[in-house]
């Protein structure tokens, strides 16, 4: 791999975040290609926000991404995808998770203002509409529970991820890595999320991207 890849990876805790940048960079061993990471945790392990950088190249020193030049950001909840939009370059790529989560400060600024109503997902897309026109949304938690486990909707959003041709990591070593990472007992389902939501993005998204041949 010539060239050099970021991606802005966020969540809330107890998302599975960390699992999956681990699942990246142990299939980035095995690929051969070089992954660097840097992980930033909330005040809370247990719903705080977290984030990832994650760069892929031979000539990626450090792990922190620019803002502005992230070539896609992967969010497993839509209101931590608005909060590090601005690392997302003009015309990247962003696969969101359609799960709200809403923090406890937007509750209390509630209880203060009754008029005011909490933000949705239709807010978070038009916001990323003045970024790019590249967006997919994805209601992981639906597919997780199609899965047969809802604690996987982390890797159907990385399923998604990994059908774009722009993505370095093939679905093979990423297969490869959810095996290895992964309890034994939960590999099956968990490969079995990662085709669903493989199968979710080629439904949707493959018409405006290129992707991967099946």
């Amino acid at each position: 791999m010539s060239g050099e890849f970021s991606m802005m990876m966020a969540g809330v805790g107890g998302q599975g975040l960390v699992l999956l940048s681990n699942i990246v960079g142990e299939a980035g061993a095995l690929a051969g290609i070089r992954v660097v990471t840097g992980e930033q945790h909330g005040l809370s392990q247990r719903h705080g926000s977290i984030q990832v950088h994650l760069r892929i190249g031979e000539r990626v020193r450090s792990p922190l991404i620019p803002v502005g030049s992230a070539d896609a950001l992967m969010s497993l909840e839509a209101l931590e995808a608005l909060r590090y939009i601005e690392y997302l370059k003009d015309g990247g790529v962003a696969v969101i998770n359609q799960r709200v989560l809403h923090p406890v400060t937007e509750s209390g600024e509630m209880v203060k203002d009754k008029a005011r109503k909490y933000m949705g997902l239709e807010e978070v897309v038009k916001r990323f509409e003045t970024v790019t026109s590249h967006i997919l949304t994805i209601d992981a938690l639906s597919i997780a529970n199609h899965a047969g486990n809802p604690l996987t909707e982390n890797v159907v959003v990385l399923g998604a991820m990994s059908v774009l041709e722009a993505f370095p990591v093939g679905p093979e070593p990423l297969r490869h890595a959810i095996s290895r990472i992964v309890p034994k007992k939960a590999v099956e389902v968990n490969l079995k999320a990662f085709e669903l939501g493989a199968k979710a993005a080629r439904e949707r998204f493959c018409k405006e991207m290129a992707c991967r041949p099946k």
